[in-house]
C-alpha cells in the first residue's frame, strides 16, 4: 500500500458559475489520514439538488464545484485506523462527509441534522480543503460516511439509493410508518418518488401515486406496483380520495400548493416534505387543525439508516429505474432532468468515461 500522506489529484466535471455548465476540472484531493478511505469512483447518480447547487438556486454556491452525491466506487486504499472497509470492496458515499460528532443529532445517530455537517461538495473540510463530489475519478472520505454496498447489488442500481432511496426510507422509519396495512401517498414520480413507491409497497402499504398528469399512470401501476393513481387536477378523483391516506411523501422540488394534498390525509395524517424548494409554501391553518394533521420534513437519512435501507432493498430485491450515461453527456442529462425527462434517475458511468476531454 502506498503512503496515504502523498497528495493526489483527480479530474472531475465542475461548474464554474451559475450557468451550471460542467466541464473537466483537475484538482488536488485533500490529504488522507488514518480514518480515511480512498475510493475510485465507479458511478454516480444525478439528483435535482445537483441542479440547485450548480445554478446557485439556493444562493450558497462556491465555484469551481464538482457535484454528485450518489457515489459508488471501489476502495483502493484505507488508513491505518480504518476498521470497516477493505481494499477491493464496493462502497457508497451520500450527501454528507463530516459532522461535529458531539452534538445531540450526532450522539443519537442523526448526524445528517448536525449544524456543523460537511456536505459532499460545495463545502469545506476541517483542514480547509474544499469538498468535491462524485462526478470525478476519485474521492477521499472519512470511514464514518462510507457504506458497504451489499454483495451482488449492481453498482449503477445502488447509486440512487444513497440519496433517493434513503430519503424515503428514513421518514417511514422515523415516524413509525413501516408496518403493513398503511395507506400511503407518493406525490411526484421522479427519482425519489419511484423509490418511494417500491419501498412502501415492500413494507406492505397500499400506495397511491399522485401526479400532475396521467403520463406516468401505466408505469406507476404496472411497472412500479402502485395500487392507485391520482391526477391532482382531477377534482372529482381528488374529492373521492379525501381523508384516505395515513401519510404522503411529497417529493416535488418546485413550488406547489399544499392544501389539495392535506385534504387527502386522514386524522393525524402526515405530509412529509422531502423536496428542496427555495420559495415559501402556503396553506390555511384549518386544513391542519380540523384533522390534527402534520406538515413535517425529512432530510436524507443517517448512516445507520442508509445501511439498513441498502440491506432492505437487497432483501426485497428492489432496484432503481435508471438511464446510464457517460460523463460527456452530463450537461444534456442535467437539462433533461430539469425538464423531468428521465425515467427515473440518470447515473453517470464514471469509470467508463473519459474525464479529461
Amino acid at each position: 500500500m502506498g503512503s496515504l500522506e502523498t497528495e493526489r489529484t483527480t479530474t472531475g466535471w465542475a461548474a464554474r458559475d451559475p450557468s451550471g455548465i460542467l466541464s473537466p476540472y483537475t484538482y488536488a484531493l485533500r490529504n488522507t489520514g488514518p480514518e480515511d478511505v480512498f475510493i475510485k469512483v465507479t458511478c454516480c447518480g444525478i439528483c435535482h439538488t445537483d441542479i440547485h447547487q450548480t445554478k446557485n438556486d439556493l444562493g450558497m454556491s462556491n465555484y469551481p464545484m464538482v457535484p454528485g452525491h450518489e457515489v459508488v466506487g471501489e476502495v483502493v486504499e484505507v488508513g491505518s485506523d480504518v476498521t470497516k472497509f477493505r481494499v477491493g470492496e464496493v462502497v457508497g458515499v451520500g450527501c454528507v462527509v463530516g459532522c461535529c460528532r458531539s452534538c445531540r443529532p450526532c450522539d443519537t445517530d442523526n448526524e445528517q441534522y448536525c449544524l456543523k455537517k460537511i456536505w459532499s461538495y460545495n463545502d469545506v473540510y476541517t483542514d480547509g480543503k474544499p469538498t468535491q463530489g462524485g462526478f470525478a475519478g476519485s474521492m477521499v472520505v472519512d470511514q464514518k460516511f462510507v457504506v458497504k454496498i451489499p454483495d451482488g447489488m449492481n453498482p449503477e442500481q445502488a447509486a440512487p439509493l444513497l440519496c433517493a432511496g434513503v430519503t424515503v426510507y428514513s421518514p417511514l422509519r422515523h415516524f413509525g410508518l413501516m408496518g403493513s396495512g398503511l395507506r400511503g401517498g407518493v406525490l411526484g414520480l421522479g427519482g425519489v418518488g419511484h423509490m418511494g413507491v417500491q419501498i412502501a409497497k415492500a413494507m406492505g402499504h397500499h400506495v397511491t401515486v399522485i401526479s400532475s398528469s396521467d403520463k406516468k399512470k401505466v408505469e406507476a401501476l404496472e411497472h412500479l406496483g402502485a395500487d392507485e393513481y391520482l391526477v391532482s387536477c382531477d377534482t372529482e378523483g381528488m374529492q373521492k380520495a379525501a381523508e384516505s391516506l395515513d401519510y404522503i411523501i411529497d417529493t416535488v422540488p418546485v413550488f406547489h400548493p399544499l392544501e389539495p394534498y392535506l385534504a387527502l390525509l386522514k386524522l393525524d395524517g402526515k405530509l412529509i416534505l422531502t423536496g428542496v424548494i427555495n420559495t415559501p409554501l402556503q396553506f390555511v391553518s384549518p386544513m391542519i387543525m380540523l384533522g390534527r394533521k402534520s406538515i413535517t420534513g425529512s432530510f436524507i437519512g443517517s448512516m445507520k439508516e442508509t445501511e439498513e435501507m441498502l440491506n432492505f432493498c437487497k432483501e426485497k430485491n428492489l432496484s432503481s429505474m435508471i438511464e446510464v450515461v457517460k460523463m460527456d453527456y452530463i450537461n444534456t442529462a442535467m437539462e433533461r432532468l430539469e425538464k423531468n425527462d428521465v425515467r427515473y434517475r440518470f447515473v453517470v458511468d464514471v469509470a467508463g468515461s473519459k474525464l479529461d476531454l
